[in-house]
């Protein structure tokens, strides 16, 4: 056996000491022989060395393995055998299929990350961050950097206090926002950007700010993400979105239907306030989803926790839409994206049902279902169908009911079904509609009004055989039902319309295939889509006259 130190066998320099322990990383890849990088010697950067690779070292296998297992500062003792030490060859003075031990110390490393994976954007961390991060593209950060050339001559120099910008928007050189995005609050690198992650082949002309860069040019630079503020894209269309001024409390955030107390000052583009709500006069209560405010702020209020602060830009669909409206103190013209600094001072979410008692739970699917009522009558059909899936959670089948209430809880249960579905009928949501009415014929076998709403609903999906199902067994219930006669009649003279198409589709095939068979397959093919296209139209057109005139009324 043959026993080394560390220090005295191998020199661990840093490119050796690139990985972090426990961590799994992108690294810089292995130089090849004859291959070139520059080696940064110093936490500033500005000194540097390169390093060509003339013939790969001696490390042994088992060195990397062991590395790999040490944290900063620990000392160990490895035994090696000879498929990860020397050999059957033996160097260095060791014999052939010797045992070694390496005592090794591991003082520190640099954590290396190839970003793009191919070399053309090397980070090494000088300086690690928080826990805050990565920021993502429509995040604003603040930053710091001095970028340098490979002569070591310095293009450019943020101020002092740093510049801010949307990571998407990028500054100065396109491996920007493609480095932050790996990075953490704090964080300070650097990086070396091959050409075409920076100026290319062309490089680039002098301008007030930066001087002209030559062609592929290599840069050096040291980033420092010195903080950014996170923002969300709360109607997932990025017409509403909310950039955090300051976290709030905790994690819970506002819900649908809580009572928040907000203040806010709410203004143009041009900065024109036209409105100031939550100050001199009190803080500002809504409950949310009720309309109580424009859309854009009513959607962001339930994402925010308590003491949270933070910028809201609104587009026209989320604000005042095309018409101009006259608040406190300025008019809104029509169109006008909207921008509100908004502070969440407190809200109370409202109950969910398992916080509540039986007859709460029972008050509060009454009280939805009526609120659910109204916005049906309105022709705000969205909402509505909220306001009954809300009523029915209230009075689920899980929830504990004395035996002296389980009816009236099973026939609230039920109404709250068929209203839901009768508003996807209205917003042409027709599979929610057929599975709300199939959870009410689960448990009613024959009830009418399910069976109805069903059969509108397969009608509209071409699904004829069974909507004549659903019509046949309400008619068995209710003989003299006068919608679903109605619909009854609608449902033959669709019917009447297929069998047309498919005999005149088999007439064409007959005659086709008896004078050329290919021809005729083809032309049938051709034939059967234009067929189901136009009665597909008919059959469309047929159900909006229908659904016109018999609109399902809320129970």
């Amino acid at each position: 056996m043959v026993a080394f130190k560390a220090s005295e066998a191998f020199r661990i320099d840093d490119d050796e000491l690139d990985e972090e322990p426990g961590e799994v990383i992108e690294s810089a890849p292995p130089l090849k022989v004859d291959e070139e990088r520059e080696i940064i010697t110093s936490s500033s950067g500005r000194s540097s060395l390169k390093k060509k690779l003339l013939k790969p070292g001696q490390v042994v296998t088992g060195f990397d393995h062991a590395i790999i297992s040490m944290k900063k500062g620990e000392i160990a003792l490895f035994t090696l055998p000879p498929e990860l030490g020397y050999g059957a060859i033996g160097r260095n003075g060791v014999p052939p299929n010797c045992v070694i031990q390496l005592e090794v110390e591991l003082i520190s490393w640099i954590t290396v990350v190839d970003i793009c994976k191919d070399g053309g954007i090397i980070k090494r961390v000088m300086e690690k961050g928080e826990q805050a991060g990565p920021p993502g593209d429509l995040d604003e950060v603040l930053v710091k950097y001095q970028v340098r050339q490979d002569d070591g001559a310095i293009i450019a120099t943020t101020p002092e206090e740093g510049v801010e910008f949307h990571v998407k928007d990028g500054q100065f050189f396109p491996a920007l926002p493609k480095a932050l995005k790996t990075m953490r609050k704090g964080e300070k690198v650097n990086l070396i950007i091959q050409p075409q992650y920076a100026f290319g082949e062309m490089g680039s002309k002098s301008t007030n700010e930066f001087p002209s860069i030559p062609p592929c040019s290599v840069l050096n630079v040291d980033l420092e993400l010195v903080s950014y503020k996170p923002v969300i894209n709360v109607t997932d269309d990025s017409k509403v979105l909310k950039k955090i001024l300051r976290e709030g409390e905790g994690t819970l955030t506002a819900n649908e239907g809580a009572v928040v107390t907000v203040r806010y000052t709410a203004m143009l583009e041009d900065g024109t306030v036209f409105e100031k709500k939550g100050f001199d006069e009190g803080p500002l209560e809504f409950i949310t989803d009720e309309e109580q405010v424009i859309a854009g702020l009513d959607r962001a209020a339930v994402t925010m926790k308590k003491k949270e602060q933070a910028i809201l830009t609104i587009t026209p669909e989320y604000g005042f839409g095309s018409t101009a409206v006259k608040c406190d103190r300025a008019v809104v013209p029509p169109n006008s994206t909207l921008i509100y600094e908004i502070e969440m001072l407190d809200f109370v979410k409202e109950k969910a049902p398992w916080e509540m008692t039986s007859q709460e739970r029972l008050e509060a699917a009454e009280r939805k279902k009526e609120e659910g009522n109204l916005l049906f009558k309105d022709g705000k059909y969205l909402r509505a169908g909220k306001k009954y899936d809300k009523a029915a959670d209230y009075v689920h089948e899980d929830a504990p009911f004395g035996d002296d209430v389980e009816k009236l809880v099973k026939a609230l249960r039920v109404s709250c079904w068929l209203n839901g579905a009768a508003c996807s009928l209205k917003l042409n949501d027709f599979q929610e509609a057929i599975k709300l009415c199939s959870k009410v014929v689960d448990v009613e076998f024959h009830n009418v009004k399910a069976l109805y709403r069903r059969a509108q609903a397969y009608l509209r999906t071409a699904d004829l055989h069974l909507a004549e199902s659903d019509i046949k067994k309400a008619l068995e219930a209710d003989p003299h039902n006068r919608e679903v006669k109605l619909i009854q009649k609608n449902l033959k003279q669709l019917q009447a319309e297929s069998d047309k198409r498919d005999a005149k589709l088999y007439a064409n095939m007959f005659v086709q295939t008896t004078k050329d068979p290919s021809v005729g397959t083809k032309r049938l093919k051709v034939e059967k889509v234009e067929d189901d296209k136009r009665g597909e139209e008919v059959m469309t057109t047929e159900m909006e006259k229908f659904a016109v005139n018999s609109a399902p009324p809320p129970v």
